[in-house]
Parts: C-alpha cells; structure tokens; sequence
C-alpha cells in the first residue's frame, strides 16, 4: 500500500485528503478492507485525527460516496456551446476518461452493493441519479426547442430516463471489456441511438467525426 506524504493542512483539504485516502483503499481493497487504520495509514496520519473529522467509519464512507457520484456527474453538469454542442458533449464526456475507467468502476462496483441496505448511501445514489438526470433533462430542453421539436416537460423527462439508461449501460461495459471496443466505437452508439430516441440528428463531434 503506498503510503500518502503527511503535511499540515486547512481542515478542508485534510478532509479532502482523508477522503481520497478512503477512495485508495476503496478501489485496492473494497468497502471491507477500508478500516480507519487502512486509511489512517494510507493517508500518513494517526486513527484518532481520521475520528475528529469523521465520527465513524460509516461517516467517512458516505461522504467518499458522494465524491464518486459528484466526479461522475460534475463534468457533464458544465459542459458548455450551443444546445447541440451542450447535449453531444454531455454524452461524450460519460462514455470517456476520466468517468469510464477502471477505477471509477472499482468504487461504483463496491458502493452499489450497499446502497440497498445502507439508508444514507441509498439517499446519496438517489440525489446523484436525479441530479444527473435533472440535467440531462434541462439539455434536453434547450435542445429539442432549439430545433423546433416538442420539449414538453413530460416528453423530456422520458427520454432523460431512457438515455440515462443507455449511458448507464454503455458505460459499464467501456469500462469492463474497453478492449473489446474500437476507439470511440461506444460513442458512436450513444450518439447514433440518442438521434434514434429524439429523432432529430445530433452529429458527431470533430475529434472522432
């Protein structure tokens, strides 16, 4: 186990290291092999310094779960352009590095195993998930009206659902068997399935057209 260089730092990022401490030990080990003297000697501290930022191993858990979920869903929550460009690149950016790798897989894989029996990791999947899709929704919006198309509240909620569960899928097996797939094979399904959903054309971005 390599071992993180102790220095002194804000009580914000020495929470932020803790928790990436965890996340080490996650990923290396599972939720099991993640004890607070895993962590402590991941991260370079002491046991008790782990207790006064987080009041149990359950504590630190949940709130390294809502870092994995934030990591998968921030950067397609920012993406930027026009309303075509906004909803390519939200779809892009789920399907490539850095949210489909191996070790985003590692500790989606270990967390959902818990999520249902564990209430508080329950309540983050579900403010993830609908977080997620609440933004997917909103793309969809802007983009249907922008081309003239129903983007009635229902209809968009529909596809956000069903998109999601596309991704969702598609994302799991890139990060499984990435091998079995030629370069950017995977988004090229995405995209081409998403204007099959709409029914109006989306394109390819210019660095895999």
């Amino acid at each position: 186990m390599t071992r993180r260089p102790f220095h002194r730092a804000p009580e914000s990022e020495r929470r932020h290291d803790l928790i990436e401490a965890t996340l080490d030990c996650i990923a290396e080990s599972g939720l099991q092999g993640a004890t607070v003297r895993q962590i402590a000697i991941k991260a370079g501290v002491t046991a008790g310094l782990i207790r006064h930022y987080f009041s149990s191993k359950e504590h630190i858990l949940h709130e390294a779960y809502r870092v994995v979920i934030a990591r998968l869903t921030e950067k397609a929550e920012r993406v930027t352009g026009d309303p075509e460009e906004r909803l390519r690149s939200f779809i892009v950016i789920n399907l490539t590095e850095p949210v489909a790798n191996s070790r985003s897989l590692s500790l989606w894989a270990s967390f959902i195993s818990q999520v249902s029996v564990d209430p508080m990791l329950s309540a983050i999947h579900r403010e993830g998930y609908l977080s997620f899709r609440d933004a997917l929704e909103g793309l969809l919006a802007d983009f249907l009206a922008n081309r003239g198309q129903d983007a009635s509240p229902a209809r968009c909620r529909a596809l956000a659902i069903a998109i999601n569960g596309l991704l969702d899928g598609l994302w799991l097996e890139g990060c499984l068997a990435g091998d079995l797939f030629e370069e950017s094979e995977l988004v090229k399904i995405a995209l081409a399935s998403v204007e099959a959903l709409v029914g109006v054309p989306i394109g390819l971005p210019k660095a895999i057209d």
